[in-house]
């Protein structure tokens, strides 16, 4: 692996984490970014020298990496793996089912507080914008969609939420860095759907919240509708069982 001084994770980030937690994220990265291209092997002594730690934290880190497939543990170090097209469309699907899920048991819940968080997010969202942060953005953009998830307390979707976190954390914030640079006027674009989740969830207006995810997912249109179909139909045969 080549020298590199310069972190892409922000390092403002990590003020309270481990030795460990610090370079899977830094490793994550630059595995997600590229910047470490499939094939490459990773080796514990090395790693321990470029980031200035013991073999122990590394270990850990390359534990932790190897648990979410983008690398393939080996004696006293590992190969990259890194993730194909389909596993990134994996992701987006697992996020997608995870919101449509979210959304659908929201519709009958109260949400006054809810609304009241993530109306601070946004604002915390446009403030990051007004200063060009894509760091800051990125990280205030995850913890919008979390707090929704996290709203309906259903523990297991959060086991699955809490599994997907880390390398979409990674890739969204590659992406928010992309686009700051190169299509710094969608951000109108993004803020506006934000502002529609939120509206959608005050309101439980049903197609509302399908008109927010297509809006935020606008890649993957008709895959929304297909799960939010079948989340429809899944409800009211629990429904039908239980009169």
């Amino acid at each position: 692996m080549a020298e590199q001084k310069e972190f892409l994770y922000p390092v403002k980030w990590l003020s309270k984490a481990s030795a460990g937690d610090r370079v899977t994220y830094e490793l994550r990265m630059r595995i997600i970014s590229g910047m470490i291209e499939s094939g490459t092997v990773l080796s514990e002594n090395k790693l321990a020298a470029d980031f200035a730690v013991s073999r122990s934290p590394i270990r850990e880190a390359l534990k932790t990496l190897a648990s979410e497939k983008i690398i393939r543990l080996e004696r006293m170090g590992a190969t990259v793996v890194g993730l194909t097209e389909k596993e990134y469309a994996e992701i987006y699907d697992v996020r997608i089912l995870i919101e449509t899920f979210v959304f659908e048991r929201l519709a009958s819940m109260e949400s006054t507080e809810l609304v009241m968080e993530l109306s601070k997010i946004l604002e915390m969202m446009k403030i990051a914008i007004k200063y060009q942060d894509a760091d800051e953005f990125s990280y205030q953009d995850v913890l919008f969609h979390e707090t929704i998830i996290r709203a309906i307390n259903h523990s297991y979707i959060l086991m699955i939420w809490d599994n997907l976190k880390p390398v979409m954390e990674s890739l969204i914030l590659l992406s928010m860095r992309s686009r700051f640079k190169e299509k710094y006027e969608d951000f109108t674009r993004i803020i506006n759907n934000h502002q529609l989740y939120i509206e959608a969830i005050e309101t439980k207006n049903r197609d509302l919240m399908v008109k927010s995810l297509h809006q935020n997912f606008d890649d993957v249109q008709e895959k929304v509708e297909d799960l939010w179909r079948s989340q429809m139909r899944l409800l009211k045969g629990v429904e039908q069982q239980n009169d």
